[in-house]
Formats: C-alpha cells, sequence, structure tokens
C-alpha cells in the first residue's frame, strides 16, 4: 500500500474470531501510529497488546499504544523492562490460553544468545494452527515442535532470522517471512506456492 513508511522492526494487526491483537509494536511510536492511521486502525481497538521479545525493535512503539489503549490486556514476557508493569499487564512464563482460540507458546530459550526469551502466538484454525513469530531467536524448530502440542501447524507469519533449515517448512501450507529473515529469496524459490512476501500493509486473509 503507498503512503506507508517502512522501518526495520516488526508489528502486526490480528482480527481473529472476534478479537483484535496488536502483536509488537515495531521500533518508533510515530512510524507504528502513521501507519496504523493509514490503514485505518484505531489503536484503541486493541484488545490485546502481546510483545515476543524485549528487544527495541518489537517493543519501541509501546508506549504511545498505552497512552491511547487504556483498556487491552497486555502479555509480556517475564524479562520485560519493569517500565512496561500495570495492572493489566501480565509477564508470561508458560504456554497460556488467551481466548478459546489463542494460546502462547510460552518462553522459548535461544541456543545462541544466553538469557535471550521469546514468545510466539498460536491460533487455532479449521485447517490448523497459524503460528505469528517475532524474530524466531529460540529457532523455528522449538516453534514449531511446541505449535505441535496444540495442534497441526498450518501457517509460519513472522521474523525467521538467520533460520534456513529449509525442509522443515514442508509441513506447512503458508509461510510469510517478514523482517529479520536473512534467507527470503532462498525460502520464496523453494516454496513458491506457499510463499508470501512479507512487509509493511501486507494484509493476509487466512
Amino acid at each position: 500500500m503507498k503512503g506507508l513508511k517502512a522501518d526495520w522492526g516488526f508489528s502486526c494487526f490480528i482480527e481473529y474470531k472476534g478479537t483484535n491483537i496488536l502483536f509488537d509494536t515495531g521500533t518508533k511510536k510515530e512510524i507504528l501510529l502513521y501507519n496504523m492511521n493509514k490503514l485505518n486502525i484505531d489503536p484503541v481497538s486493541a484488545d490485546i497488546i502481546f510483545i515476543s521479545h524485549s528487544h527495541r525493535d518489537h517493543m519501541g512503539g509501546l508506549s504511545a499504544i498505552l497512552e491511547s489503549n487504556k483498556k487491552a490486556k497486555i502479555y509480556v514476557p517475564i524479562d520485560i523492562p519493569k517500565s512496561v508493569d500495570s495492572a493489566r499487564t501480565f509477564k508470561l512464563d508458560e504456554p497460556t490460553q488467551l481466548t478459546d482460540h489463542i494460546i502462547t507458546s510460552g518462553l522459548l530459550t535461544c541456543d545462541e544468545r544466553k538469557g535471550l526469551v521469546e514468545q510466539s502466538l498460536f491460533f487455532k484454525g479449521n485447517r490448523g494452527l497459524v503460528i505469528i513469530a517475532g524474530c524466531s531467536h529460540s529457532s523455528v524448530k522449538k516453534i514449531l515442535e511446541k505449535s505441535k502440542e496444540f495442534g497441526k501447524p498450518f501457517a509460519l507469519i513472522g521474523g525467521l532470522h538467520g533460520f534456513k533449515e529449509f525442509e522443515l517448512l514442508k509441513e506447512l501450507d503458508l509461510v510469510c517471512p517478514t523482517h529479520c529473515t536473512k534467507h527470503i529469496k532462498e525460502i520464496r524459490k523453494l516454496f513458491p506456492s506457499k510463499y508470501i512476501a512479507g512487509g509493511v500493509g501486507q494484509v493476509i486473509n487466512i
């Protein structure tokens, strides 16, 4: 969509079975609010704000959303900065059922970066689980393995970082690599029928 501003960071707005979720908030609050306005997304309409991990390019715009949205529940990893603490902030560790159809992965550790933890979201659909990942620091393999505890993985959307175990994507019906994904060209070439280009303004209907 023309007129949107791209930046290094990740945020997506999810409308699923009557629940609106803002997954991560990008790096800069000005760009987040600008793009939401262009896309006719009211920050107040978010019922849930979900932060995948504590890196600035995933939670830089959080303060701006909290200034206008006073009702959304906020789900964050347990290592999130204390500045996010409030009566509506829930620090997660284990898999948690957010609604009848939405569950968190629980915190998954990163093997390469000690102390770093990350959580993803799983959406239960008619065709399987839709997985939303922030950066996949914990590895796509760990995320997919965890998702199988709750159903059959159908789609993977989000940042995949340096992931190159491409054979793991064979079991999926849809993959949309975004943000920090290093090997987007290889994924697109190997799985043209499953691939959806990510980026600012992309809309995916599943």
